[in-house]
């Protein structure tokens, strides 16, 4: 396996981390993602840290391939290796509706 092989689970949090801090800066991701995780600002805050609410920041962004395409560029991380991340966290809190 080359260096595209995997990604960590500490990688991955540590990608969550970043797209979440990312997303949070654009008003309008920000108010869709609390509105489909029926978190607030302030559990999102106190609860950033939790691996599903890693996972469902990825799942967010996976669902939305502008906002994929724009973090990962801001990011400078291959679209794909979001996608690898996303397997290495659990749960998610709500299910992305892809048409």
């Amino acid at each position: 396996m080359g260096h595209k092989a995997g990604v960590s689970h500490e990688q991955a949090e540590v990608i969550a981390l970043r797209a979440l801090a990312w997303l949070i800066t654009d008003e309008n991701l920000a108010g869709r993602f609390l509105s489909l995780t029926g978190c607030d600002g302030e559990s999102l805050r106190q609860r950033a840290g939790q691996p599903e609410v890693l996972g469902s920041v990825l799942d967010f962004l996976m669902s939305d391939e502008q906002a994929l395409l724009d973090f990962a560029q801001s990011a400078e991380i291959a679209p794909e290796v979001i996608g690898r991340a996303r397997h290495r966290l659990p749960g998610a809190m709500f299910q992305a509706d892809h048409h």
